[in-house]
């Protein structure tokens, strides 16, 4: 048997198989996320030539396509958002993106340092690589297409805050690479890390987002109506414009994922009523489903090559109470003080998923420098986003379902 053909056909089918899976989640009301995940464990578990899965194996692989995911993710997760922004407009999203994900972070790094006796370095990045939620897993609660005016107060608050806090969780991952580099050596390293982590590279992230962003959008609409040479209805500009921003801004040693989500929800609001914009979103979409097929087949298969053999009771323990009570309550924290009904909180609350956004920073984190613990954190993170694959992907459709049948009306808040 040729093994090249048969990963090739699997590859092909499991594309193939992403063309109806919004349609059978619509009807079943089951996340395609478990569906594909199911796959790369069967597929795992028949064929033993299948590519290695394990990310322990594949640090610097693991990085960039999960990587690649992230920001297309981002691309498309910014260009479906109807709500015009302002700070008042979003502002559950920036107490989800700051209270709740600063308390995440302290609650988590505190389990690792007294719970599991984890170095400082490692429990703060079992901390920052947990803390943001995911936009390429999170499809199932977030807005729909661009231009339906979908203001829904949950969908809206999980999608923007899925777009912002991969960025916003990048300078808690350098705090624990330079707390692991300078552990030994005694040499100060928080003046660097408060300047260039946090105020320089969110700061370059925000700009380089926001300008190259205007720039595309003047590009494809602006120049478009004075020069008929600009005129185009491509979707693929999307992907094109993901990889220049991200590219550009990560030369100049900004936050690539802030400026992606930036850049995205920037060109939104040009010509916001244009129906280009859902020809870019439909691309970016579709491109990102085909990474997501593929992604999951390849965790579905590393769940079954071992990657959590190292995982304890205690681990499995923290896994369940970080999804069911660390998470939700910090939410619930969070949205203190907002007008936002019950039901609304505990649902933001809760759909707090994790997916490829944690595999990449901690990617990230081991190709950078060294840290201990490894497999055991490979273990930990493995095991959330199954938790929150399996809890979340079951539970979404007849969730917002029956929060549409409590609350059918109330839409409006985020508008005020």
């Amino acid at each position: 048997m040729d093994h090249y053909l048969v990963i090739i056909a699997i590859i092909g089918v499991g594309i193939l198989g992403m063309a109806w899976m919004p349609a059978l989640t619509a009807k079943t009301r089951i996340s395609y996320s478990v569906i594909y995940l199911l796959l790369g464990m069967l597929l795992y578990s028949i064929f033993d030539f299948l590519p290695a899965p394990n990310p322990r194996e594949y640090p610097a692989l693991t990085m960039h396509l999960t990587e690649l995911v992230v920001i297309v993710s981002l691309m498309s997760t910014g260009l479906k958002i109807d709500q015009k922004f302002s700070f008042r407009a979003w502002r559950i999203p920036f107490r989800l993106v700051t209270i709740t994900m600063f308390l995440c972070i302290a609650a988590v790094a505190a389990i690792g340092i007294f719970y599991f006796n984890m170095p400082l370095a490692t429990a703060l990045l079992l901390a920052a690589v947990l803390s943001p939620t995911d936009p390429v897993l999170a499809t199932d609660v977030q807005v729909g297409d661009p231009n339906e005016e979908d203001r829904d107060n949950v969908k809206f608050s999980l999608t923007a805050e899925a777009g912002f806090n991969d960025g916003m969780a990048f300078p808690f991952v350098w705090l624990a690479i330079l707390i692991a580099m300078h552990s030994f050596d005694g040499q100060p390293f928080m003046v660097t890390w408060a300047w260039k982590h946090v105020a320089y590279q969110i700061l370059a992230g925000l700009f380089a987002g926001f300008l190259l962003g205007k720039l595309l959008a003047y590009i494809l609409f602006t120049l478009s109506k004075k020069y008929e040479t600009f005129v185009t209805q491509d979707g693929f500009v999307s992907i094109a414009a993901t990889l220049i921003v991200y590219g550009l801004t990560e030369l100049i040693h900004g936050y690539g994922f802030i400026a992606v989500f930036i850049a995205a929800l920037t060109l939104r609001a040009y010509e916001r009523g244009d129906r280009y914009h859902n020809r870019l979103h439909a691309f970016s979409d579709q491109i990102e489903r085909i990474l997501v097929a593929i992604m999951l087949i390849l965790f579905g298969g590393s769940l079954v090559r071992g990657i959590m053999n190292s995982l304890t009771w205690p681990m499995a323990t923290f896994g369940v109470a970080f999804i069911f009570v660390i998470r939700p309550l910090s939410g619930l924290i969070g949205l203190i003080g907002t007008r936002l009904k019950i039901q609304e909180k505990l649902v933001i609350s809760f759909f707090g998923i994790r997916g490829m956004g944690s595999l990449y920073y901690l990617a990230f984190a081991f190709s950078t420098t060294f840290f201990k613990n490894q497999d055991e954190l490979w273990a930990i993170v493995a095991f959330i986003i199954l938790i929150s694959i399996g809890i979340h992907g079951l539970t979404a459709g007849f969730t917002f379902r029956k929060l549409e049948e409590v609350l059918p009306d109330d839409n409006e808040i985020l508008a005020k």
